[in-house]
This record gives C-alpha cells, sequence and structure tokens, in this order.
C-alpha cells in the first residue's frame, strides 16, 4: 500500500477503536420505495470537541474535504445526487462499479467524492472533475480519479432507516461492507475524539466529524448532533462581483469580491485574487459573464479601490476561501480562493454572526 494513499489515510487509523458490526437488517412487512433522493443531514460548524466526560457518546469520522453525494442504487445501477438534489452521476462514472458490490439490494447511500493530490484529498483537484463533462469526464477519469466514501445509509431493502440511531445506521452500513477501486467506508471511532483529531493532523486531513451515537438522521437540518471541527479557517462565501485581470491575466479573473448574507442583504467582506489555477481562472470568467448584473448586489458601499473597474453580478455562486481571520473592518485576512462550490446554495451561507 503506497504511503499517502488514500487507502494508506484510512489504514493509519486503523489502530484506534473502531466501531464495528455486521448485521444486516432483515426485510420486514410495510415495504417502502427506495426514494429518489433525501436532503442530506448537515453538520454545525464548532471549535472544540465535546467534553471530555461526554466523549463516549460520540463517534468521530475523519473530515475529507470533498463533495456531498447521495447514492441511489437499485438493479445494479447508481445514481449519484448532489446535495441541492441534480444528478451528477455522469460525471463520475467509476463510482458505477459500486452497484455490482451491492448486487440486489436497493439503498440510498449518504456520503462523499473525493480526489487526491500528493496523495491527500484535494478539493482543488476535485474541481476539475466537478465541472467536466463529455469527454472531459472521459480523460479526467485516469488523470483525476475519485473516490466514494460512504458514512451512512439512509434506506435499505424497503425500510427507511434515517429514525434509526447513527450506532445502528452504522452497523448497518458496515454490514454491506463497500469496498472496491473507488468507493470505500472510512473508519468511525467511537469514545476516541481526541485520538482521532490527532490522527487528522498527523495525516495533514481536513478535521473531524463528530456524530451523537444516539442521534437519528435528520434530512435537510443542521444538527447540534452532528458538529465539524476543521484544521483550516476556510468559509463559504458568495461571489458578488470581479475584477478583470491584468498582464498574465489579461481578459479573464484578477480578483473576485466576496460577501455573506447579513440583515441587510449581501454584506461586502473583501476580495481574493490567489489560489486560482490558469484553466480555473478562464472556466471562471465564463461562468461570471453568464450571470451579470447591472449594479451591486452588496447592500452596503463596496469601498472605491475594489469597486473601480468591478464587474457585478447576480449572488447565486457560492465560493470557499481558507484565510487567516478577520480585520476590524470585518473583511478577509489573506484569504485563498479554494473554489467554487456548485453543491451549495448562496443562502446556506453563515453570515457573519
Amino acid at each position: 500500500m503506497r504511503e499517502g494513499s488514500l487507502p494508506h489515510v484510512v489504514g493509519a487509523a486503523r489502530g484506534l477503536p473502531s466501531e464495528s458490526g455486521a448485521v444486516r437488517l432483515a426485510v420486514r412487512s410495510g415495504w417502502v420505495g427506495l426514494p429518489e433522493w433525501v436532503a442530506p443531514m448537515l453538520a454545525t460548524p464548532v471549535s472544540s470537541l465535546p467534553p471530555a466526560e461526554q466523549d463516549a457518546l460520540w463517534s468521530y469520522e475523519f473530515k475529507w474535504d470533498g463533495v456531498r453525494a447521495l447514492a441511489r442504487v437499485r438493479g445494479g445501477r447508481v445514481r449519484l445526487v448532489s446535495r441541492l438534489g441534480n444528478d451528477v452521476t455522469a460525471a463520475y462514472p467509476e463510482v458505477q462499479g459500486l452497484g455490482a458490490q451491492v448486487g440486489a439490494a436497493e439503498v440510498l447511500l449518504d456520503g462523499e467524492v473525493v480526489a487526491l493530490a500528493g496523495g491527500r484529498p484535494s478539493f482543488a483537484a476535485l474541481q476539475r472533475r466537478i465541472h467536466a463533462t463529455g469527454a472531459q469526464v472521459r480523460r479526467l477519469v485516469a488523470r483525476v480519479p475519485v473516490t466514494y466514501l460512504v458514512f451512512d445509509v439512509l434506506h435499505l431493502d424497503g425500510r427507511s432507516t434515517v429514525g434509526l440511531p447513527y450506532a445502528r445506521r452504522r452497523e448497518l452500513l458496515e454490514s454491506l461492507g463497500l469496498r472496491g477501486g473507488h468507493w470505500l467506508t472510512p473508519p468511525a471511532f467511537a469514545g476516541a475524539g481526541p485520538e482521532v483529531l490527532a490522527a487528522s493532523r498527523e495525516q495533514g486531513l481536513e478535521g473531524v466529524v463528530a456524530k451523537r451515537l444516539d442521534s437519528p438522521y435528520t434530512p435537510g437540518v443542521r444538527s447540534p448532533h452532528w458538529i465539524k471541527i476543521t484544521e483550516v479557517a476556510a468559509r463559504e462565501v458568495v461571489v458578488g462581483g470581479w475584477r478583470p485581470g491584468v498582464g498574465r491575466r489579461e481578459g479573464v479573473v484578477g480578483a473576485l469580491l466576496l460577501g455573506v448574507p447579513g440583515e441587510g442583504g449581501l454584506v461586502f467582506v473583501g476580495s481574493v485574487g490567489t489560489g486560482f489555477s490558469d484553466g480555473e481562472l478562464a472556466a471562471l470568467t465564463r461562468r461570471l459573464r453568464s450571470v451579470e448584473a447591472g449594479r451591486s448586489p452588496f447592500s452596503g458601499q463596496v469601498p472605491v479601490a475594489r469597486a473601480r473597474g468591478a464587474r457585478w453580478v447576480r449572488p447565486v455562486l457560492v465560493g470557499e476561501v481558507v484565510h487567516r481571520g478577520w480585520t476590524r473592518e470585518g473583511r478577509l485576512r489573506f484569504a485563498v480562493w479554494r473554489g467554487l462550490r456548485t453543491d451549495k446554495a448562496p443562502e446556506e451561507v453563515r453570515g457573519l454572526g
């Protein structure tokens, strides 16, 4: 096993006290048809692990820096659906093999699509797959392969499992034995918060997601029963405009003007001009031109130096940046672009509170 590969990252954590189980759900009366989609349950961002005295009540998983996707598997075929309910099956053809492993079972799985760069999950690498279509997808399958990481089961052979506690759903998921060339069930660890967080840091991962063992799956809810602790200061933002570049960036984006929702509308929080790849700049510029607007979408005044020469857009695009905190004026410090979040809607972006 190559050091730095995703299986290596997963395997390196196997020494932790993992939950386990191999219990299949018996088919009962009252068969319920397999749903097309369920709005995913969301984790609440927090700054620290649960208190030590509550550690045993939680299970811990690594945060993988990918995009959320539900997999509807029926008749050996896999349909992937994004967090917003969009069909993304064609974007990730290598995941189709999961259907053969599931076999005759009908399941709805929750998970995350990740891509690797330097042996680590990389959202920047995944960006190349998110926006690819047709022949581009076929070329990128070999260059930028993805892995579907399955962490929950929402429906299994005629029964909804969302009302079951997480611990039971995890047993059912592990009983399916999902592991292949482009999919696997990553480990979860009960009562081991500090150890998992330390392992995340050691492996260079994004952080930890903690889930209450007794919690049901609440579709579409950002629940306190799921929490996420990130190791980098990452934040989602809404793109409100852009400034054309100069020199080698002439004709494409030089900087994006960013905002977050506020009481009076979109609040300006700064700009970002670094972190873009050359290929991404061209695609992003085309996307921005398609949503141009005649006036600023920001509720307040944008500083003159930032607004000069700006091209305004409708506030419909969500992106992600990493940064080093905030200024007194409520601006992002040293923001670096990570990519568009096509899996998220503007109204989901957190405000400044």
